[in-house]
């Protein structure tokens, strides 16, 4: 198989079980989390940097441009962790699952407002009926699936901001932690000033999963990188499924969360409307890659 297929795969498996790891901690309030994520995340990176023998490289091509489009990526990156982790430790692991399911089809959207990229006719159908499915659960619940909207949305603009950025997963990894590091360690100092700290004081267990935050949070981005440039960007996003999936069984079967007829009509229409999203990218590149072929062979005749 595939390394690129293989490394992709792990790196949604491994946001998948994300709400076991948070959920341990969630004895430490969701914005100490981020704070530690963030100031272990810079550490772990910086390492690599070290490893690869790179920093000189990384610290070159930082100018003053390239940090400002950093900030905005960091701050939609804080946003992002931040209401993922709240939403693991509220016990909103479902409706957090149905933000990375509706993700892609935000990600859609968002080429067609911003960069002008054209949408297929096919297309249209399963944004459609997605945005049904939130309306839908919007009349039900009373209130928009906000945990689920700001995930996606988040995710969805960062992607955004990445995608037009200069640099690679990893130098705009460094790049985001590093600016956004002294606001979290400033806090974390707030924290412990005030009595509320939870590093060192809530048991060795909590302490060391909160060090290891950094490594939890980068490992799969790295490994989602490798599988970005090694494997096919259909399977690629064929394999985005299986975090969400993976959550929302989370959610029902681990942790217990209610899910009535209801909502379930809500994320079955969800569900159709990714299911033909899928179909039709899977469908357009296979169509792509024969007429690929067939021009191949025929300039070769």
């Amino acid at each position: 198989m595939n390394k690129g297929i293989i490394s992709g795969a792990a790196a949604y498996f491994l946001w998948g079980i994300f709400p076991l790891y948070f959920h341990a901690l969630n004895v430490v309030p969701a914005v100490q989390i981020l704070g530690h994520r963030i100031i272990w995340s810079f550490i772990f990176v910086m390492m690599v940097l070290f490893f690869k023998k790179e920093f000189r490289a990384w610290m070159a091509v930082v100018n003053r441009r390239t940090v400002l489009i950093y900030v905005l990526a960091g701050c939609l990156l804080a946003v992002n962790w931040l209401t993922y982790v709240w939403s693991v430790n509220a016990g909103f692991v479902v409706e957090a699952s149905l933000g990375y399911f509706i993700n892609p089809l935000v990600n859609v959207l968002l080429g067609v407002l911003f960069l002008r990229e054209r949408m297929r006719p096919l297309q249209w159908l399963p944004v459609g009926i997605a945005t049904i499915g939130v309306i839908y659960l919007t009349v039900t619940y009373g209130s928009l699936p906000y945990i689920a909207l700001t995930l996606a949305f988040s995710f969805g603009t960062y992607g955004l901001v990445k995608k037009m950025a200069p640099l690679d997963s990893l130098y705009g990894l460094s790049l985001e932690t590093a600016i956004l590091f002294l606001p979290a360690v400033g806090y974390l100092i707030f924290a412990e000033m005030q009595g509320s700290g939870a590093f060192v004081h809530a048991g060795g267990l909590v302490t060391t999963l909160l060090a290891l935050t950094g490594v939890v949070s980068a490992i799969p981005l790295l490994l989602f990188a490798f599988a970005i440039r090694s494997a096919p960007l259909s399977t690629v996003g064929l394999l985005q499924y299986i975090s969400p999936t993976l959550q929302f069984l989370l959610g029902i079967w681990f942790f217990g969360e209610s899910f009535d007829y209801q909502r379930l009509i809500g994320f079955m229409i969800v569900w159709l409307a990714l299911i033909i999203f899928s179909v039709e990218g899977y469908w357009t590149f296979r169509k792509g890659k024969t007429a690929y072929k067939v021009e191949t062979i025929s300039s070769l005749e």
